[in-house]
């Protein structure tokens, strides 16, 4: 076992590092956010000079992967500023992979960037193909420059994920001729459940909520879905679509608790360490970078991961709040 590794309390290594860099977002999906969201004032986020140095400590600890996500990464001011760093790391072989979780609303201005600077396969999260639908769903968001923006990553030589969370009476029914046109541009895709985060208005996540394994089993009845030997630093289990020759993923935190194998931890924008999405407990990195420096960060780091729960207590029931945690997963990092 090398010395440089982040071991958590049930013998799991911790290697994967997700990272909010802002909670700040061009659309406003409906099972994520309100629509009239206050977001958190500039001067409370980690600069990237700050996260750079965040990511830094995560390495020399025996991180292998680092996600950037948000909010959407991309409208943060200067963003390929952090993204060619760590693309430094990647080329020098200290980090295997760096990947970036996006809307898709500016793939058509960073694509290009994004590659030259190290990036090899990004998550581009779409819910439906039906334009009117995903206006609906995202408040804010246009289908045709999301659609023109994986093209743009497309060429650009990214290797492309979808993620569409099923939303029960709004794209369910839509989803197998998502997977299909998802093999169509050779694209993997995942599908994902609701997950009780934030508050989201007047919108209720009850009524939003259908189970991935009911979505399972309908599209079984339409495709070759085949058990997967593949795995990813996420959560997702993997079935191989036979009859297009793309992966699909399946992301069940409500209906099959993906805990047992948690790699995983999470900073906000605010430099909050969550070793769990779905529980509260966390620990300030920001407090530590800026009071003690690397020493003190790479402590606070060390001793968070110590104390890592086993797992989450997601659920979504009638009666409840349907916010397991108060935090957006915007604020958290999806």
């Amino acid at each position: 076992m090398q010395q440089n590794q982040l071991i958590d309390p049930f013998g799991r290594i911790v290697d994967y590092v997700r990272i909010s860099v802002t909670d700040r977002c061009d659309f406003r999906c409906v099972y994520c956010m309100s629509e009239q969201m206050t977001f958190l004032p500039k001067k409370d986020l980690l600069t990237l000079e700050e996260i750079a140095i965040v990511c830094d400590s995560f390495i020399e600890l025996g991180t292998k992967k680092i996600r950037l996500t948000g909010g959407e990464p991309l409208v943060r001011r200067n963003i390929m500023h952090l993204i060619k760093h760590l693309g430094t790391h990647v080329k020098k072989g200290k980090l295997e992979e760096i990947t970036i979780t996006t809307n898709g609303s500016q793939l058509h201005k960073f694509s290009d960037l994004l590659f030259e600077a190290g990036v090899r396969r990004i998550n581009v999260s779409i819910d439906t193909l039906d334009p009117e639908k995903f206006e609906r769903i995202t408040r804010w968001g246009k289908l045709d420059v999301v659609l023109n923006g994986l093209d743009a990553a497309k060429k650009a030589g990214l290797k492309i994920k979808l993620n569409t969370v099923a939303l029960k009476g709004i794209n369910d029914d839509e989803l197998s001729s998502m997977l299909n046109w998802a093999g169509e541009q050779n694209f993997d895709m995942t599908i994902i459940e609701v997950m009780p985060m934030g508050d989201i208005g007047s919108e209720n996540r009850l009524e939003q909520y259908i189970s991935v394994s009911e979505i399972y089993q309908k599209l079984s009845q339409q495709f070759s879905l085949i058990q997967s030997t593949h795995q990813s630093p996420g959560p997702a289990r993997y079935f191989d679509v036979a009859n297009t020759g793309n992966r699909l993923g399946l992301i069940t935190p409500l209906t099959h608790n993906f805990c047992e194998s948690c790699n995983r931890v999470r900073m906000t924008c605010t430099g909050k360490l969550y070793l769990c999405l779905g529980q509260d407990d966390n620990t300030n990195l920001a407090v530590a970078l800026r009071s003690g420096g690397k020493d003190r960060l790479k402590s606070a780091i060390l001793e968070a991961i110590g104390r890592k729960p086993l797992g989450h207590d997601f659920m979504i029931e009638r009666g409840l709040s349907n916010k397991a945690v108060s935090r957006h997963m915007s604020v958290t990092g999806g």
